[in-house]
Formats: C-alpha cells, sequence, structure tokens
C-alpha cells in the first residue's frame, strides 16, 4: 500500500489518505489493463475509465482520486477537454498526460493547461511509477510547508512586541536563516525559542524540507542516541528492525536540538562529531552515513556555567555557539505587554466564538507589573482564562489568574498597600513609584554602579538604562 511518506512524529500533521488511488483514463483496452497491473503492483488503488467524459463522472464518485493518468487522444472528450474541465470541477486533483503522437509542443501546451507532467508513449514501466513517486515527494513538501507556516503564523506571538531588544532578535533571525551556520537560541522557558527556530527555517532555503524538533530533556538518557541517531536491528534488546534517528530523518531540512544543555556528556562527543563531519553512525552500525541537516540549538540553562562545572564539553559548546540568539524574558520588555495581550484578546475570542473583550487600563497595568516567570506562555495563559471568565465587555484585575497577585506566589506583582481611603488608588502610578523607589535604592547602595544596580533589581542592565532615563534619576 502506498501513502505519503509520514513525517517526524514530533510535528502536526494532516492525516494522508489511506490507499491512492490512480484514474487511468485510454480508450485503448490493452493499454489500460496492463497500467492497472502495474500500479497496483506499485501498492495504488486504480480506477478506469475509456475517455474524458466518462473520467469526469468517475472523479464526481470517487473523492480518494488524487491523480489522474489520461491520453490526450480519445472519442467524445479529449485530453485537453478533460484537463480543462477536471481544473475546474476537480481543482485538487493533478493531471499527467500521456499521448504517442506528442511533441515539444504539444507538452508544453498541456502544462501551460494545467498538467503535472506529460509522458510520450511508448513508456517503460518504472516511468510511471518514477512519475507518481515524484508526485507524492512533492505534494509531502508541500503539504509540510504549509503546514509549517500555519504553525509559525499561529505561534507568531512569541515574536509580537515594540521592544527594541525584539526587533534586534528577529533581525539576527532573518540574516542566520538564509545561511547555514549552527544557531544557538538561548532564553527562558516560555520565551519562545522554537517559535524562533521555526521561523528561521521557514525563512531558509530549506523551508520546503522537514523541521524536527526534538526535547534532548524529555528523552531518556538510554533511548537519547538511538533517538538521534538510529540504531540497527538486533543492536540492543528490542531492536527488531532498524530504526532512521532523527538526523537522517530531517536530512535536507532543519534539525533543533531543543534543551541541549540536557544531553548527557558521553553523548556530546558522538555529537560534536556529527556536527563537525557532518557523518552520523547508527547504533551497532559498521560504517558512517552521510548527513545534509541545519542544526539550530536552544537552552534555557546557562552554557558557560555547565561548562565550568565540567557538565558540557567547551568544544562542544563552541560548535555550537557560532551564531548566539538570546530572546529577553517578558519582565525585561514590559512594553511588548500590551501588544502580546492584544493578540492573545483577539485569538481566543475568535476561538471561543466570543466578542473581544476589552481590558481596563488598571488591568493591563497590573500585567506590566508583573515578573513573569512563564513569560510569554504565561501570559497566554492568564489572557485565555480572562477572556473565558470576564462576565462583561471589559477585563477587571478581578478575571485575572488571582496567583498574579499571591504574595507568596512567584508570580505576584508588588502592589503597595494602601494607607487611608484618600490615598491615591491609581495602581498604574503607584507601582510607577514603587519601582522609581527601588531604582533609586538600588543605585544608592551601589554607589552608582549601574551593573551591579541591575543585578540587585533582577533586570537586565538595558531596561535599567531606559527606566533610569525615564522616570529622571540620571543625576
Amino acid at each position: 500500500m502506498s501513502s505519503l511518506p509520514p513525517r517526524a512524529s514530533h510535528e502536526p500533521q494532516p492525516p494522508p489518505p489511506e490507499r491512492l488511488c490512480v484514474l487511468v483514463v485510454d480508450d485503448e483496452e490493452g493499454l489500460r489493463h496492463m497500467l492497472r497491473l502495474i500500479l497496483e503492483r506499485a501498492g495504488y488503488e486504480v480506477a478506469t475509465a475509456t475517455d474524458g467524459q466518462d473520467a469526469l463522472g468517475q472523479l464526481a464518485d470517487r473523492p480518494d482520486i488524487w491523480v489522474v493518468l489520461c491520453d490526450l487522444r480519445m472519442p467524445r472528450l479529449d485530453g485537453l477537454g478533460f484537463l480543462e474541465q477536471a481544473r475546474l470541477q476537480h481543482p485538487g486533483v493533478l493531471v499527467i498526460m500521456m499521448s504517442a503522437y506528442g511533441t515539444t509542443d504539444t507538452a508544453i501546451e498541456a502544462v501551460k493547461r494545467g498538467a503535472y507532467d506529460f509522458v510520450s508513449k511508448p513508456f517503460r514501466p518504472d516511468e510511471i511509477v518514477i512519475t507518481l513517486r515524484k508526485l507524492e515527494e512533492r505534494e509531502r513538501l508541500s503539504r509540510e510547508n504549509q503546514v509549517l507556516r500555519q504553525e509559525v503564523a499561529r505561534h507568531s506571538h512569541a515574536l509580537i512586541g515594540g521592544e527594541q531588544g525584539l526587533r534586534d532578535v528577529v533581525a539576527v533571525a532573518c540574516k542566520v536563516a538564509v545561511s547555514p551556520v549552527t544557531v544557538l537560541i538561548t532564553g527562558e522557558s516560555g520565551t519562545g525559542k522554537e517559535v524562533l527556530a521555526k521561523s528561521i527555517h521557514a525563512w531558509s532555503p530549506r523551508a520546503q524540507q522537514r523541521f524536527v524538533a526534538v526535547n534532548c530533556g524529555a528523552i531518556p538518557e538510554a533511548l537519547l542516541e538511538s533517538e538521534l541517531f538510529g540504531h540497527e536491528r538486533g543492536s540492543f534488546t528490542g531492536a527488531v528492525k532498524r530504526h532512521l534517528g532523527l538526523f537522517e530523518q530531517a536530512s535536507g531540512g532543519t534539525l533543533l536540538l531543543d534543551e541541549v544543555g540536557e544531553i548527557p556528556l558521553a553523548l556530546q562527543v558522538k555529537l560534536l562529531r556529527a556536527l563537525e563531519d557532518r557523518r552520523i553512525r547508527r547504533v551497532g552500525g559498521t560504517r558512517d552515513l552521510p548527513v545534509d541537516v541545519r542544526i539550530l540549538a536552544a537552552t534555557s540553562r546557562d552554557l558557560p556555567e555547565l561548562v565550568e562545572l565540567g557538565a558540557f564539553r567547551e568544544d562542544l559548546f563552541y560548535r555550537l555557539n557560532v551564531v548566539r540568539v538570546h530572546i529577553p524574558p517578558l519582565r525585561e520588555r514590559p512594553q511588548d505587554i500590551s501588544p502580546l495581550v492584544d493578540h492573545f484578546l483577539d485569538r481566543h475570542a475568535q476561538r471561543m466564538g466570543r466578542r473581544r473583550p476589552a481590558i481596563a487600563a488598571t488591568t493591563l497595568a497590573a500585567l506590566e507589573a508583573c515578573p513573569w516567570p512563564g513569560n510569554v506562555r504565561q501570559l497566554e495563559n492568564a489572557c485565555e482564562r480572562a477572556v473565558l471568565l470576564a462576565d462583561g465587555a471589559t477585563i477587571r484585575v478581578s478575571d485575572l489568574p488571582p496567583e498574579l497577585f499571591d504574595p507568596n506566589s512567584a508570580s505576584a506583582a508588588t502592589v503597595p498597600a494602601s494607607a487611608g481611603d484618600d490615598e491615591d488608588l491609581s495602581i498604574k502610578r503607584r507601582l510607577a513609584e514603587l519601582e522609581r523607589e527601588l531604582i533609586r535604592r538600588a543605585l544608592v547602595r551601589t554607589g552608582g554602579n549601574r551593573t551591579q544596580a541591575s543585578k540587585i533589581l533582577d533586570i537586565s542592565y538595558k531596561a535599567l538604562v531606559y527606566k533610569i532615563r525615564d522616570y529622571g534619576l540620571d543625576a
């Protein structure tokens, strides 16, 4: 049974048809019979028609027909006439024209009218099968590329924002996408490292090939080598057949090694060799196999620190760190929260079939005051909950997850306590006052050393400089 080749299990995919049906259209009974035998032996289901008119009826009754092998000269409705009608009535069906009277001009005319290919009679039995196999591969790649682009668009919220730092991240990603260099993507959990990796793949010359992602920290150490490099039959207990690893599955495309810092030391040596030599050896194998794969790596760990501790090979770190792209945490780019909130409210309101709610200024200020240890992923969850639970047309603070304001929670926003009923209760102004005071105290404690102050405040140096200027603390 022939079917579109399966994609790696790490990616979503539309289900391919269980059995591909080919319609053979020819007024010669002998040729129809011969093609049926050839194609059925190759694993295809075959239907036949005597002319173009009969073929249109078959297409109307058989939605499982995906490709048509059609003769050019036939009674009633000829091949070009059938092609024109099929494109109008069944635009998803692919047509390969056949003719014993074919010339270059005829083939060009058929392709211009929408034929996928043109085959001249007489042909070798394997010629038709090879043509269909190529067509299957083309359709598989087209489908994978469409799914990948949909995934990138669906998750593009990770790249939304107006903060210069994030624009710099996207700019660097666009530049490195067109080259084959290895990219190391760093950032806290939930910042969108895999989304950025998919974007780099989608913007690269390999976009039509596979994108395969593997979480190196989620696979047991004993199985990770086989998962990456594959194994031969009988190489260990349970290896009942040959298994192609992810390097081979992603050959020609892109392989993302997510949480690469979790790879055990013993396996790091083999990974380094694969990256340097572009060759792998399956577990239990006796020969090296060439692979053509673009490597992207991502981690939330501090790899230089792991190198110092002896938990990560220094040579592997430098091999992965050809170009490093760091995605800053959400707490360091509070200006991105407002556009992200708008995006999430639109997305989840549409998904739930609800009217998109507005968001109160105090609610937005409260969101901007949260440290967001879960980053963009946590913010999306909060917005989804708010859309679901909001009673009115506006999202209030009470619609947000309560842990955001629980003082014992790592996600809690720092909100000053009220001292009296006549006090200014504006959350936005009070939070700004508190932030300014904390920055002032940190600068006093460090004698004006901004690098040390940024560490005390647990924000980036760049964010601190921006806030010092914004609050008039330059003096």
